[in-house]
């Protein structure tokens, strides 16, 4: 019997060592591991003036509230008029957003209606056969860009190497809410991985709210594709070519303002990370992702992560015998009370608030969205189709 209970803990206390590794390898054995490979053996983009014809495409459901705004805003970019043309895919928008387009059709705006309602991904597939660019940049209808976003995004691509090239969302937190605080610093570490990635290699993804391609390395996607800013630059990627992220091109938005709305957009974030894995097994052959460590340690790991926790609280419990694995499961513990608190405090304006218990808070929101997403995608349950309330910008 003690030679049983002495096996028992010598597993317990694999599965609590594996899942700790495991977990501190996803969120900093990996960014290190990564700023120093980068370093090394980094390769440098021949980025320069470049101006070839641009195609901007933004698929909009029932945006009357910022279409407006946002061709004034795209409108005004400094870039060669010329050479610039906008195509607004109207997913049959049921509010006033076709005539608002129609009012810049005398400047390079044409409006595409579907014949019904689709989504994302079968709005860009019936766009880009139209669309006259070299250059497609995909935009969603809120977010606002920077004058020079567009020059600093194309000019990548006067290097060959170079497929596609997303932008740097950047959110602000006007309510000062302790959710904004989390997501917010949860946002500016992910964007330092894909800076990172990018100098090494490749991207492993895009900021579907500022992104560019080369047209002709685009493949129709599914019509029922979720995140359209994974499934595309992943098949550029398969190609051999690069996914830059080019930190020096702004799209403006704001955080989410309730934990609810970041919970919602992540799940639906997740699930979609799910669908397009499971669809594009090439991406889990090293012989044929050239980025496949980059993948693995930075997306799929990430869907790992929520076991782990769950492996290590559980082997965890039964160890508490010694005085470390006590202090370890009181950490723990302290963790997920303090992720709990931060619900509840998720409106406070305090500074301190904010950044103390939002970011357990956005760390388990993070992967109780993992599990959720993993539970729509298998259940299918999750629509393709956007919805007004959930509609963000920056993938995961």
């Amino acid at each position: 019997m003690a030679c049983l209970n002495t096996m028992y803990i010598i597993i317990l206390k694999l599965i609590f060592w594996l899942s700790l590794l495991f977990i501190f390898y996803t969120y900093f054995g990996y960014p290190l591991l990564l700023v120093i490979i980068a370093k090394l053996k980094g390769k440098s983009i021949d980025k320069k003036t470049f101006t070839p014809f641009v195609t901007m495409i933004i698929a909009a459901y029932n945006e009357e509230r910022n279409i407006r705004e946002k061709l004034k805003n795209a409108l005004s970019m400094d870039y060669p008029k010329h050479k610039f043309e906008i195509i607004v895919v109207s997913d049959c928008s049921s509010d006033n957003t076709d005539n608002i387009v129609i009012e810049f059709s005398m400047q390079n705006v044409r409006l595409m209606r579907m014949k019904e309602r689709g989504g994302k991904a079968a709005a860009i597939n019936s766009a880009i056969p139209e669309a006259k660019g070299e250059i497609i940049l995909f935009s969603d209808s809120r977010q606002l860009y920077d004058k020079n976003a567009l020059r600093e995004i194309v000019d990548n691509f006067n290097d060959p190497t170079v497929g596609a090239v997303s932008g740097e969302l950047y959110l602000t937190n006007p309510d000062g809410s302790g959710v904004g605080e989390g997501v917010g610093m949860y946002w500016k570490y992910e964007k330092l991985l894909r800076k990172k990635e990018s100098q090494l290699y490749s991207t492993s993804g895009a900021t579907g709210a500022i992104y560019a391609i080369r047209k002709n390395l685009y493949i129709t996607i599914p019509h029922d594709t979720i995140l359209d800013d994974v499934v595309i630059p992943m098949n550029i990627v398969l190609k051999g070519y690069r996914v830059i992220f080019e930190d020096n091109a702004y799209a403006y938005d704001n955080v989410a303002s309730t934990a609810k709305q970041e919970l919602t957009r992540k799940i639906r974030t997740l699930c979609g990370n799910y669908q397009a894995y499971f669809r594009m097994h090439r991406l889990f052959n090293p012989f044929k992702n050239r980025i496949f460590f980059q993948f693995i340690s930075h997306k799929v790991f990430r869907l790992i992560v929520p076991f782990a926790f769950l492996l290590m609280l559980f082997s965890n419990v039964f160890l508490i015998s010694s005085l470390f694995y006590s202090i370890i499961l009181f950490l723990q513990i302290f963790m997920y009370i303090s992720a709990f608190i931060g619900h509840y405090t998720s409106k406070s304006k305090s500074s301190f608030m904010g950044r103390f218990f939002g970011i357990p808070y956005a760390l388990i929101i993070l992967n109780y969205a993992a599990l959720a997403g993993l539970y729509r995608f298998i259940t299918k349950k999750q629509k393709s189709a956007w919805e007004k309330a959930i509609e963000h910008g920056n993938s995961s």
